[in-house]
């Protein structure tokens, strides 16, 4: 069974209690529910690890390259600053998709560039925790044999 790696950077260990007024009140455990649903509907397994250090996701990022067919990714801050990770998901050979919770373009204009963007094959910002689903869906549509 092929399996998608889900990458959660810092902070998002806290959500459901961290600004839950832009982040919501869902946790990543829920966030981990809602998209082996939908792997399940796909017929893929999911992997859905989150970390504060930027070198444990690009471990993650390196390690995938041999199990994991794709990956989606919530680089979290380091989406503004990490050309590290930029550079290990360009040494990844499957699909990448980039989620964030919350409308970053609508947020401080740090926030309004992601490297990550570079090399994603879709971005999904705004839809609140929901965009993890509609990320897992649109991966089962790309790993779908054609």
């Amino acid at each position: 069974m092929q399996t998608v790696l889900i990458l959660n950077g810092p902070n998002l260990n806290l959500l459901g209690k961290r600004q839950p007024d832009i982040y919501g009140r869902e946790t990543l455990a829920d966030v981990e529910w809602a998209c082996r649903e939908v792997a399940t509907e796909f017929g893929f397994g999911i992997r859905l690890l989150q970390s504060n250090a930027e070198h444990q996701i690009i471990d993650w990022i390196h390690q995938a390259r041999e199990e994991a067919a794709g990956i989606i990714i919530n680089p979290g801050a380091y989406s503004h600053t990490s050309i590290a990770i930029l550079d290990a998901l360009n040494a990844f050979e499957g699909p990448v998709l980039e989620v964030h919770i919350s409308n970053i373009h609508k947020r401080e204009s740090f926030r309004h560039h992601s490297f990550v963007s570079q090399r994603a094959d879709g971005v999904i910002a705004g839809f609140g925790v929901e965009g993890y689903a509609l990320a897992t869906r649109r991966m089962g549509s790309l790993l779908r044999p054609r």
